[in-house]
């Protein structure tokens, strides 16, 4: 009983908290050597409040992130793949700010780089959201009428995109046969959580004028880190809360809103920065 506890609950919130310090260690190297380039020094003072603003921030637009893990460890349950899930989408979060705030330190005036990250991860949430459709079972899709409302809106969409977006990340159905080594599954973890973290914290650069952009960092890690933790905490209770049809339907028109709310972010950058 002992040992089942240990496995279930304590290693991965070990795997968890490792996880985290090891990302933080890799945010200060980036820094480090982001410094050493000419231009605004990034100050490596953390201070609390700034580390509570990424933490809130974070956990209150975190929806896309828990759906999607929770339907990867309803495709893949077993104490390996939810590491692999546990660590990979953490990596994938955390190398996605990574990479905005190398094109930030680099391309500060470069506006529409930003956008044009927002634009493509607003193309990821539409896929994740027919993807949420699809997790439903077919007899439950019939007795939700807005489901082939949904799915009317996305298809063209998907479509048309899939050319572009099937290059660069894997099948959202997550097709066991595809994905079928604990290799696979964590480079499908990392994958998508880098285009959505990408798209979050494209988002945040308007507060880097006002909070420090370390404390910030660690407190969007940190957040995920508590996401993890809660969603593998009781893997069973998780599955079932996400297999249930209306949360699975609720998740898709949460995908389809934050995709409207990042091409709005989008307009609202390019406004302010051409046409003001």
């Amino acid at each position: 009983m002992l040992n089942k506890i240990i496995i279930n609950q304590i290693l991965p919130i070990l795997v968890a908290i490792i996880t985290f310090v090891g990302l933080s260690a890799l945010l200060y190297f980036e820094i480090y050597f982001l410094n050493l380039f000419p231009g605004q020094k990034i100050l490596f003072d953390i201070n609390l409040a700034d580390v509570v603003v990424g933490l809130t921030i974070y956990l209150k637009t975190a929806i896309d992130f828990a759906l999607l893990i929770g339907i990867l460890m309803d495709k893949f349950p077993g104490i390996k793949n939810r590491f692999a899930i546990e660590v990979g989408t953490a990596l994938g979060n955390a190398l996605g700010t990574i990479a905005v705030l190398v094109i930030w330190y680099f391309f500060k005036e470069i506006t529409w780089l930003l956008a044009l990250m927002v634009v493509f991860a607003s193309l990821v949430l539409f896929k994740l959201a027919q993807a949420s459709l699809e997790h439903t079972e077919i007899k439950d899709r019939n007795l939700i009428p807005i489901v082939g409302f949904l799915n009317t809106i996305l298809s063209p969409i998907n479509t048309i995109t899939k050319p572009v977006i099937s290059k660069i990340i894997p099948d959202f159905n997550f097709d066991s046969n595809k994905v079928n080594s604990i290799w696979a599954l964590f480079l499908a973890s990392v994958s998508i959580p880098f285009i959505l973290g990408m798209d979050d914290f494209a988002g945040y650069v308007p507060l880097f004028s006002i909070v420090n952009i370390v404390g910030f960092c660690i407190g969007v890690f940190l957040g995920h880190t508590i996401l993890n933790i809660f969603l593998f905490l009781n893997p069973k209770k998780t599955i079932e809360i996400i297999k249930n049809p209306i949360i699975s339907v609720l998740g898709s028109i949460a995908f389809v809103g934050l995709a409207i709310w990042g091409f709005y972010e989008v307009f609202h950058i390019l406004k302010e920065t051409y046409l003001h």
